[in-house]
């Protein structure tokens, strides 16, 4: 297997990435064949086929918003295969660092609560004996989510990996150290600022999770209500733990009160943490706005309320993010034009 040439470093080039190996290019075929069951069925529904879909489903009522709908969707799961192309070729490392990390941090934040929601569902539906698919909504075969969803579990860890493996070269010495490691920083101030104000939005999701899995109602519609389970309780407290992770990333690199912590534990619990709060409350709103009423599940005020809370703090805290790094590598380049 190829892999890419090493050249003469400068402070200008970042460090040599790996391409190629038997591990990546595994992964690059597990993520890309992962793709396909998903990829063929929304392509059979937008051609007209209604294979998974039951009669009297919502789906058929407007064909032409659920073909755009279907469309974009194509082209989401699409993108994980440019993604594991670009983490694995050579052309890949030309690409800016924005270009990249985004599409990563929105994939991630897609499909983090299937990855961890799914073979929860199946767990509590062994343990309570309701069988997979208790809490399976009525407008898809039970089959389909039973198809796609081992997909999507699939393209996380083999994408995730990917990325991994691409960041560790090319980034990985500005996440090395502990958290005492961090040298002074003129933006501290404005950090904690926003860190605070990041967690202090972070309550609004958190409380509201944390009372649905409790068993209120406060907020829910009717249908959602009537139609609660075991699933439903246990992946609203999935949602909760996913907004305490990014408090806890957010904060900890902000306030560095804990020195002796490795400085990858704050900054992976941030980026899953509001991955995962950011971009699925921002795939709801938008559902909720675009009137496909099914995939928001016929949001609430209440309910709109706390997806637009969730994508403003998953957006505040990814933004945190990039000035955290483009500090650092600015500062690491400057130390290597001085050397």
């Amino acid at each position: 297997m190829t892999q890419t040439p090493l050249a003469p470093r400068t402070h200008d080039t970042p460090p040599p990435v790996r391409t190629g190996g038997r591990a990546r290019v595994l992964l690059r075929f597990l993520a890309i064949v992962s793709c396909l069951p998903y990829l063929s069925l929304k392509i059979a529904w937008i051609a007209g086929s209604q294979v998974g879909i039951p009669d009297g489903s919502p789906l058929l009522d407007n064909p032409t918003t659920m073909a755009v709908a279907n469309g974009g969707t194509v082209l989401m799961d699409g993108s994980v295969i440019v993604l594991a192309l670009l983490l694995t070729q050579a052309w890949g490392l030309r690409v800016r660092a924005w270009l990249l990390v985004l599409p990563m941090w929105t994939a991630s934040g897609l499909l983090l609560p299937i990855m961890g929601g799914f073979p929860l569902q199946l767990l509590v539906g062994a343990l309570d004996g309701s069988g997979p698919g208790a809490d399976t909504p009525s407008f898809l075969e039970g089959w389909v989510f039973a198809l796609v969803y081992p997909g999507f579990i699939v393209q996380g860890l083999a994408l995730g990996a990917l990325f991994a493996l691409y960041a560790r070269d090319r980034w990985g010495h500005l996440w090395q150290g502990a958290l005492r490691d961090l040298p002074p920083s003129p933006t501290a101030p404005a950090l904690r600022v926003a860190a605070v104000a990041a967690s202090l939005l972070a309550v609004v999701p958190a409380t509201m999770h944390l009372l649905w899995a409790s068993g209120s109602t406060v907020g829910l519609n009717g249908s959602r209500i009537a139609g609660r389970t075991d699933d439903f309780y246990a992946l609203q407290a999935l949602d909760a733990l996913f907004v305490a992770a990014t408090v806890a990333g957010v904060l900890l690199l902000a306030f560095r009160r804990t020195g002796g912590l490795s400085l990858k534990v704050p900054l992976a619990l941030a980026w899953a943490g509001s991955g995962a709060v950011g971009c699925s409350g921002g795939w709801l709103s938008i559902a909720s706005l675009a009137g496909v009423e099914e995939m928001a599940d016929r949001a609430t005020p209440g309910m709109e309320l706390t997806y637009a809370v969730q994508m403003l703090v998953g957006l505040l805290v990814v933004t945190l993010g990039a000035y955290f790094f483009a500090e650092r590598a600015a500062a690491a380049k400057t130390a290597g034009s001085r050397a």
